[in-house]
């Protein structure tokens, strides 16, 4: 098993992976090896000073780094050797697993897309995002790989989300639900309202409409929606986390009592704070592609990173990527099937609607 890591990608790179690396090696499986793609010199003195001296580790020396004002599509065809695209052709070429990196998003899903490649019938990759609920975690996908969508992907998004979420997770029946400004069946604009009816009768236990307030409620494992609004609600939930914690912090040092009552609340405290840092999810996986791919946040620091590569793990332990290529696949065949049966007219088959207006695949 091998992960491609983009060691100059990211704000606090790369001493924020280096930092990850140490932490993680003790919680890794015997046969994970790690890959860092960058500057051979400044990687290989990093380690060094960090104390890693581990065969498990090594370096591949590249001689560019994307950088997040670049646009995508340009500097992954003008960047060959640079650190991000030389680790998702290491995907590519089945080098390696998967590729994890906090570089550009964008650079990333536009070079998995091109390089890796989608998985056959795969119409949009879909990037993933774990968030913490009441009492476990949901999935909300798109998270930001495609700001204008068709009903045809967002029952894609819902099938990869479930299937994620049975497979690496260990939800036995994910609950699907679909992102909209009400609850209510007939609410949303067309393009959720045609989706909606979609969802109803596909392979997914589909649990109706999900209001941005119920994401992190626990009544749903999957959360589906375009990745205009999951970036939205997902930005939206971050700031809000971060808001609460300072509020609570600036109440709790108000005043003698309230510091009292805080250190004896400490062990409450610390398990919310675990709950809502970002640091402990990893990042997003990218599904639909046909490998491994995790989007780390750009500010990582060594623990986010640790905590992504053992999300990267058990991504390739899990054999998702199989399993979505089958899932999609039978669905593909009973929607060729249905279609067939009603003279190429099946409802739901073949009429779609996008924000953006109507476009070919």
């Amino acid at each position: 098993m091998k992960i491609a890591i983009d060691a100059m990608g990211g704000d606090n790179a790369p001493q924020a992976v280096l930092e990850g690396v140490k932490l993680v090696l003790p919680e890794l499986k015997r046969d994970v090896e790690l890959v860092l793609y960058g500057d051979e010199g400044t990687i290989q003195k990093g380690l060094a000073e960090l104390g890693v001296r581990d065969a498990r580790v090594t370096t591949a020396a590249t001689s560019e780094v994307i950088g997040c004002d670049e646009q995508p599509t340009l500097a992954i065809r003008k960047k060959k050797d640079s650190s991000m695209v030389r680790a998702i052709e290491a995907v590519a070429s089945g080098e390696a697993d998967c590729v994890l990196s906090a570089g550009s998003t964008g650079a990333l899903l536009t070079g998995a897309t091109l390089i890796i490649k989608r998985l056959k019938g795969v119409k949009r990759p879909a990037l993933a995002t774990v968030m913490p609920t009441v009492d476990a975690c949901a999935l909300l996908l798109d998270c930001g790989a495609n700001t204008d969508c068709k009903s045809d992907y967002l029952v894609q998004f819902a099938l990869m989300g479930a299937a994620y979420m049975k497979r690496v997770i260990g939800v036995d029946n994910p609950r699907v639900g679909l992102l909209s400004n009400g609850a209510e069946e007939e609410k949303g604009n067309e393009l959720t309202k045609e989706t909606h009816q979609r969802l109803k009768t596909a392979p997914v236990n589909f649990t109706g409409n999900c209001e941005a307030r119920d994401v992190l409620g626990g009544a749903f494992d999957v959360v589906v929606c375009d990745g205009f609004d999951g970036n939205i609600v997902l930005k939206g939930t971050e700031g809000a986390a971060g808001l609460i914690m300072d509020l609570l912090k600036q109440a709790l040092m108000s005043s003698l009592r309230t510091k009292i009552g805080a250190l004896i609340c400490k062990p409450a405290f610390r398990l919310l704070k675990k709950k809502l840092d970002y640091t402990e999810y990893g990042g997003a996986p990218l599904l639909g592609v046909n490998g491994g791919v995790i989007k780390a946040h750009g500010s990582s620091n060594g623990k986010a990173f640790r905590s992504a590569i053992l999300q990267a793990e058990k991504l390739i332990s899990s054999d998702v990527t199989r399993l979505l290529g089958a899932e999609i696949a039978q669905y593909d065949l009973e929607e060729k099937v249905a279609e067939r049966a009603e003279g190429g007219n099946a409802p739901g088959v073949r009429f779609s609607t996008s924000r953006a207006g109507r476009d070919e695949d």
